[in-house]
C-alpha cells in the first residue's frame, strides 16, 4: 500500500542518485553546472522527503514547526552567506559548514544515548535490548560522537587559520605525534568499555578528548599543507554524516555521508599526490616548519620590470603560459587575466594556463576562478598536461602564486619542500612574476625563482598589473 512513509522512502533513493550524478558533474568543467543542479534538486527533495517521514511517524505539531522553522532559518543563513561570500573567502567559509556537520553528529549522538543507553526503559532501548543490537547502538553513539567532535574543533581551526585570525604556522607541541596516536589509543579503549558497560560520564571524556584531538590535529598542520585539510576535513565531515544515518536509521544520511567521505578521502590522496607527500605527513606537520634556516640564504639580487615593459614582453611573444595562486584570488585579478588572455588572443598570441592541483586555499580555487572570468576551459591545463611545455615558452606570468613554482623543490634536497611536484615555470625564455614583495609564500619556504636571470618581479597589487598592461596593449593596438 502506497504510504507517505513508503513515498519518501523512494524519494530518498531518488536524491542519492542525484547526489551521485552530482559528483559525477562536478568533476569536469563543462558538466559542473548541470552537477550542481542536481546537488540543489537532490537536497530539495531531501529535504522533503524528511517532512513527510516525520509526518508519516506523526510527528508532534511543535516539531513540526520546529522541524520547519529551523530549515527556514538555515536556508536565509545560507543565502544571504551565498549572496555576500567572495571567492577568497570560500576556503574558510567550507571549513565552517565543515563545523557545523561535525556539531550535528556530536548532537545526535548524544540524543541517541540520551533515548537509548540514558532512559533503558525507553520503547527504543527495550526494542535493541530485545534485539541483542544495544551493543552496537553504544558502539555507534560514541563513534559518532569522537569523528563529530573532531571534525568540529578541526574545522574551526582550519577556519581561523584560513582566514589569518590565527598563524598559519603549526603548532609544534612536544611529542604532538605521540600526543594524537595516544589519543586514539584512548579513544578505542573508552569506546570498548562504552560498549560494555554505557555511562554518562564516560561519553563526556570521549567528547571533551574529540574536542582537544580535533583541535589540536589541525593547529599541527602548516599553512602549505592546508588545502589537503580543508579536503580531508570534508571526508571527516562525510562519515560524521553517516555516523549521524546509522543512530537515525536513515538511509539517504548513511548514503551521502560515505559519497562525501569516500569522495573527500579519495581527493585529499590525491592533493598529498600532486604534492609528493603522504596522508601521514600532512598530519604530522605541514610545510615550512624547517623553513627558518634557508630565508637567511643568499640568492642574489632581483630584476624588476614595469608594467609597460611587461606589456611589450607579451606583445612580441608567441606564447605566453599563465600560472596562477592564492594573489589572484585576494587581488581579484581574474577579470583583467581574462581581457588579458583575450587581447593576446586577438594578436595570434598562444595562452594557456597551467594550474598546479594545490594551487589556492581550496582543490579547484583557481579553476572556478577562471570560469567565473569566462577563460575557456580548453586553455586551462593542469601541471601534468602543460609541464612539458614550459621549455620553449616564449614568456610565464606567475600572478600571485609562489609554492607552486618554487625551483627548490627538485632542485634543493635541503628543502622543505623537497619532491613536491611543481609548475616547472623557470624553463621558458622570460617569467614575469606578480608578487606585492620578496616576502616567503604560504609554507614559509623562500623562493629562489625570484632570482633567476630570466625572472623580472613586477610589483604590486596583481589586478592594478594586470590592469596596467591591459591598458598598455591597448595603446600600444591605436599607435
Amino acid at each position: 500500500m502506497f504510504t507517505l512513509e513508503t513515498a519518501a522512502t523512494a524519494a530518498y533513493v531518488v536524491a542519492a542518485l542525484l547526489f551521485i550524478l552530482a559528483l559525477a558533474g562536478l568533476s569536469r568543467h563543462e558538466t559542473s553546472r548541470a552537477g550542481n543542479t542536481f546537488g540543489i534538486v537532490g537536497m530539495v527533495v531531501a529535504l522533503v522527503a524528511t517532512i513527510a517521514l516525520a509526518l508519516a511517524r506523526h510527528i508532534e505539531p511543535l516539531g513540526l514547526a520546529l522541524l520547519v522553522g529551523a530549515m527556514t532559518i538555515g536556508a536565509a543563513i545560507g543565502l544571504w552567506r551565498a549572496k555576500i561570500v567572495e571567492m577568497t573567502g570560500m576556503p574558510e567559509l567550507i571549513a565552517l559548514l565543515h563545523s557545523f556537520v561535525g556539531l550535528a553528529a556530536v548532537l545526535v549522538g548524544w540524543n541517541g544515548y540520551l533515548h537509548v543507553e540514558g532512559d533503558p526503559g525507553s520503547a527504543e532501548a527495550l526494542q535493541l535490548g530485545s534485539e541483542g543490537m544495544l551493543g552496537i547502538h553504544s558502539a555507534e553513539v560514541v563513534i559518532g560522537v569522537f569523528i563529530g567532535a573532531v571534525t568540529f574543533t578541526g574545522s574551526i581551526v582550519a577556519n581561523l587559520k584560513l582566514s589569518a585570525r590565527i598563524k598559519s604556522a603549526p603548532l609544534m607541541l612536544p611529542g604532538k605525534n605521540i600526543l594524537n596516536v595516544g589519543a586514539l589509543v584512548v579513544f578505542i579503549a573508552l569506546t570498548v568499555w562504552f560498549v560494555i558497560d554505557p555511562q554518562l560520564w564516560l561519553l563526556v571524556v570521549v567528547t571533551v578528548l574529540a574536542l582537544a584531538l580535533g583541535w589540536h590535529l589541525v593547529a599541527s598542520i602548516g599553512g602549505g599543507d592546508m588545502p589537503v585539510v580543508v579536503s580531508m576535513l570534508n571526508s571527516y565531515s562525510g562519515w560524521a554524516a553517516a555516523a549521524a544515518g546509522f543512530l537515525l536509521g536513515n538511509d539517504l544520511l548513511i548514503v551521502t555521508g560515505a559519497l562525501v567521505g569516500s569522495s573527500g578521502a579519495y581527493l585529499s590522496y590525491i592533493m598529498c599526490k600532486a604534492m609528493n607527500r603522504s596522508f601521514i605527513s600532512v598530519i604530522a606537520g605541514g610545510f615550512g616548519i624547517e623553513a627558518g634556516p634557508a630565508e637567511d640564504k643568499d640568492y642574489g639580487e632581483h630584476r624588476e620590470i614595469t608594467a609597460e615593459g611587461a606589456a611589450e614582453l607579451l606583445a612580441s611573444a608567441s606564447s605566453v603560459i599563465i600560472t596562477p595562486g592564492y594573489g589572484m584570488a585576494v587581488a581579484q585579478a581574474q577579470y583583467g587575466v581574462a581581457d588579458l588572455t583575450r587581447k593576446l588572443r586577438d594578436r595570434g598570441v598562444d595562452v594557456r594556463f597551467g594550474i598546479h592541483p594545490v594551487a589556492g586555499r581550496l582543490p579547484g580555487h583557481m579553476n572556478v576562478l577562471l570560469a567565473e572570468a569566462k577563460v575557456p576551459y580548453d586553455i586551462v591545463l593542469e601541471m601534468d598536461e602543460i609541464n612539458d611545455d614550459f621549455d620553449g615558452t616564449s614568456v610565464v606570468l606567475v600572478i600571485g602564486a609562489n609554492d607552486t613554482v618554487n625551483p627548490a623543490a627538485s632542485e634543493d634536497p635541503g628543502s622543505p619542500i623537497a619532491g613536491m611536484p611543481v609548475l616547472t615555470v623557470w624553463n621558458a625564455d622570460n617569467v614575469i612574476v606578480f608578487k606585492r614583495s620578496m616576502a616567503s609564500g604560504y609554507a614559509g619556504v623562500q623562493n629562489p625563482l625570484f632570482f633567476r636571470e630570466n625572472t623580472q618581479m613586477l610589483f604590486g597589487d596583481a589586478k592594478d598589473r594586470v590592469d596596467a598592461i591591459n591598458a598598455a596593449l591597448s595603446v600600444a593596438e591605436h599607435v
